[in-house]
């Protein structure tokens, strides 16, 4: 059997012509289940052949939750630096930020605005891997992982400021709603 022909496992990496990256994280009689990064979930035929195999996962006959755990710490530490495409607003584009210090015999600093923008993706990019590092963290508790869950929403809060610069709503921070 040719790779693209061989059944793939949960874990396998695959390169979709129009979704782009992805993880397997499910199988099913007839299809795969995958994530991709900018898509998110989307069932795929087995028999699809199109795609590009990264990286094959031999496919078991049954999977436990602890083969589960490990190859979901598995796609997180392969994945975990990968951003998402994030679209800057189309008003800020080749903009400049400018920081006037009070003292007037300070000079005042500019930046560009897609610098300023690409460290605030950043950012939400790494608190987001940090948030499935606590919920995938086997020596935290239940509690433990809602207590640092709560300061990361916080987090999230406090950078809702600078949702004026994304593009698509979809793409804002999101604090806590209470």
């Amino acid at each position: 059997m040719s790779e693209s022909n061989q059944l793939l496992g949960v874990g396998s990496r695959v390169n979709h012509p129009a979704y782009g990256d992805g993880v397997i994280i499910r199988l099913h009689p007839a299809a795969y289940e995958v994530v991709f990064i900018v898509y998110g979930a989307k069932t795929v035929g087995k028999d699809y052949k199109d795609w590009e195999i990264l990286d094959h996962v031999e496919a078991e006959d049954s999977v436990t939750w602890t083969d589960a755990e490990k190859s979901l710490m598995r796609i997180l530490k392969t994945w975990g630096e990968i951003s998402e495409l994030v679209v800057m607003g189309d008003k800020w584009k080749g903009g400049v930020m400018s920081l006037q210090p009070y003292d007037k015999g300070l000079k005042p600093k500019d930046l560009p605005i897609e610098t300023f923008y690409h460290k605030i993706v950043m950012l939400r990019d790494r608190l987001r891997v940090m948030e499935q590092k606590i919920n995938s963290n086997s020596k935290l508790t239940d509690e433990e992982k809602i207590d640092l869950q709560q300061y990361i929403t916080r987090i999230y809060g406090s950078l809702t400021t600078f949702n004026v610069l994304f593009r698509d709503k979809e793409a804002h921070f999101v604090g806590d709603k209470a």
